[in-house]
């Protein structure tokens, strides 16, 4: 999912993405990066439990969530994070995936199959869920969100930029041309029953029906589409409040669906709570006028003290309110494999040997993000702990292989020694957010191996051009799962001209491997075949991860019970208050 600066996935309200779609069967590429300021205020003490309080029976009052200005709340242009953290109240897709069961389970469609080949899917939707005008939730409700989502004539002044999602499904080109008028893959042979066929084998398909943007939408949105794009209408266990529409840099008021189709929640309603920033949002939590809020890191140390540590990392209960779990997201720094000195592996794995990630998660981040050890994040089944055998801090080593390339010959102006066969290498980075400080502990970690290194900062714009020309030597990227398989992160990353591919790196035995694994139907053996893909890319080292990313939340006293997964989307559903 994208990040933006200003708003998941795709985003934090603290990071910033790059948002765009690469080729065929693309995904999404995300600038990850902390925007770190200092919010002093007092903190609340916490206080015990009292009894609930309700406003429309439920038992469960409201409660008031900070968000960023989202881009969309409606599943057209569901691309970021704060819009989808509304969108996934509002709406549920064909499935869902359980971070705790670690399983993709049913969600709008009760089951589902496919065939011999992982070339079709038919989902078997339930019976009697409506959407929350009233009308039912069938297949063609889901043929026409897609639709909607690919064709150009939906809003021609502002394209959906996440209709990526369905590039493998027959059809999708001609309709995205605005040459169709369907997507011919998609049938309903009955109003319960949704068949995809795709144009190629790929069997993590139900993993992408699990997107909150492929969720169903009723004829209504097709009628005025700037009403519903302010106040869309789904399926989903919250609704919009009766009269109401997302207010620009305001707020955005939901109540709970008391004819959802699961177990209705306990919560009466969820308040978004638009605010500019972080630091600002975390002021107003403190003042006590946000629930849910992040924490800056620069209080992070003063919140664990205060509100509590998770103890399980994802929920919020009383006393252990601050959440740091892991995320299935990655900083890394990506690297021209073209560029005539990077393009020896060994280089690139020297210069990952030689970045103490401790040191950048522990000093510039106060613990808040983790050491990575693989382009795969914990949290994604198939993750294998220290996969990436050079993404680890051994500057020993790293002299060594170094030593027989590139031998010191040469004093910086300083006195240091300095390996002058290697030049000076560029590294890239947009200037906003905590990058800066990150670059320099990554530049004096490379000139303690005699490497010259100059820091190439920027706009983010002008930064991705740059990447997209390969006109660039080492460059500063993120990544956040869309959804949560290998295949997510190992496809547009690392196969042969994916249009996120920024490190140009090209291995045929890789590519072979990932189509051979998108093809398997047995789940095991699709893993083991993308993880034997992932050791031969982590031997090359194309790119250099950094560190993973963790939770950054801090619920207030009035949280009882809420769950935060690893892709941020908080499960309101089952969520509980006190007062």
């Amino acid at each position: 999912m994208a990040e933006t600066g200003t708003s998941r996935t795709e985003r934090t309200s603290n990071d910033a993405h790059e948002a765009h779609a690469s080729h065929t069967l693309g995904r999404r590429s995300f600038l990850a990066a902390s925007a770190l300021a200092a919010a002093s205020a007092s903190a609340l003490t916490l206080s015990g439990c009292k009894k609930p309080v309700s406003e429309n029976g439920n038992g469960g009052g409201t409660l008031q969530v900070f968000i960023s200005e989202p881009v969309s709340i409606d599943p057209y242009n569901l691309q970021e994070s704060e819009g989808t953290q509304v969108g996934s109240q509002i709406f549920d897709s064909l499935t869902t995936y359980n971070f705790k069961m670690d399983t993709l389970e049913p969600a709008a469609a009760e089951s589902w199959e496919s065939n011999a080949d992982g070339t079709q899917f038919t989902f078997h939707l339930r019976d009697g869920a409506v959407f929350h005008n009233g009308d039912p939730v069938d297949a063609q409700s889901f043929k026409r969100a897609w639709e909607r989502i690919v064709s150009p004539k939906t809003n021609p002044e502002s394209p959906s930029v996440i209709s990526y999602h369905l590039a493998m499904v027959d059809g999708y080109g001609a309709l995205e041309k605005g040459i169709g008028t369907e997507l011919t893959g998609v049938t309903c042979p009955d109003p319960l029953t949704l068949v995809v066929r795709l144009s190629e084998p790929y069997a993590d398909f139900p993993y992408v029906a699990s997107h909150p943007a492929l969720a169903p939408v009723p004829e209504v949105a097709l009628e005025d589409f700037q009403k519903f794009f302010l106040a869309p209408i789904g399926n989903g266990p919250f609704m919009m409040r009766e009269g109401t529409q997302w207010v620009s840099g305001q707020y955005i008021e939901l109540v709970a669906n008391k004819n959802y189709y699961g177990t209705p929640p306990s919560l009466d309603g969820v308040y978004f709570n638009i605010q500019k920033d972080t630091e600002t949002a975390f002021r107003e939590f403190q003042a006590g006028n946000i629930d849910v809020a992040h924490v800056p890191v620069a209080q992070l140390q003063n919140a664990r003290k205060t509100y509590g540590v998770s103890e399980d990392g994802y929920t919020m209960t009383p006393r252990h309110e601050v959440l740091d779990g892991a995320q299935t997201s990655i900083y890394y720094l990506t690297v021209n494999t073209n560029d005539p000195i990077l393009k020896n592996k060994d280089v690139r794995r020297a210069l990952s040997l030689a970045i103490n990630r401790e040191n950048i998660c522990q000093t510039v981040f106060k613990g808040m993000r983790s050491p990575a050890d693989n382009m795969v994040p914990p949290g994604i089944n198939g993750y294998q702990e220290g996969a990436w055998k050079y993404a680890r801090f051994d500057p020993e080593e790293a002299e060594r292989i170094l030593d027989s390339i590139a031998p010191i010959d040469a004093t910086f102006p300083d006195g240091a020694p300095m390996r002058s066969a290697l030049g000076t290498i560029r590294l890239a980075s947009n200037v906003d957010g905590g990058h800066k400080e990150t670059m320099e502990v990554i530049m004096n970690d490379f000139k303690d191996l005699g490497i010259s290194v100059e820091l190439d900062q920027g706009e983010w714009a002008s930064i991705l051009s740059k990447y997209q020309s390969f006109d660039y030597q080492i460059g500063r990227l993120g990544w956040v799962s869309d959804y949560p398989i290998l295949d997510n992160f190992l496809y547009p990353l690392f196969y042969t001209g994916s249009g996120d591919n920024r490190s140009g790196y090209s291995n045929t035995t890789v590519d072979a491997l990932i189509d051979k694994a998108r093809s398997m139907t047995d789940e095991e053996e699709r893993i083991r075949t993308f993880q034997e893909a992932n050791g031969i890319i982590a031997n090359d080292s194309p790119v250099i991860p950094i560190m993973f990313y963790k939770l950054d939340y801090v619920g207030s006293e009035r949280v009882d019970d809420v769950y935060i997964d690893p892709q941020m989307l908080i499960h309101m559903e089952d969520a509980r208050l006190t007062f």
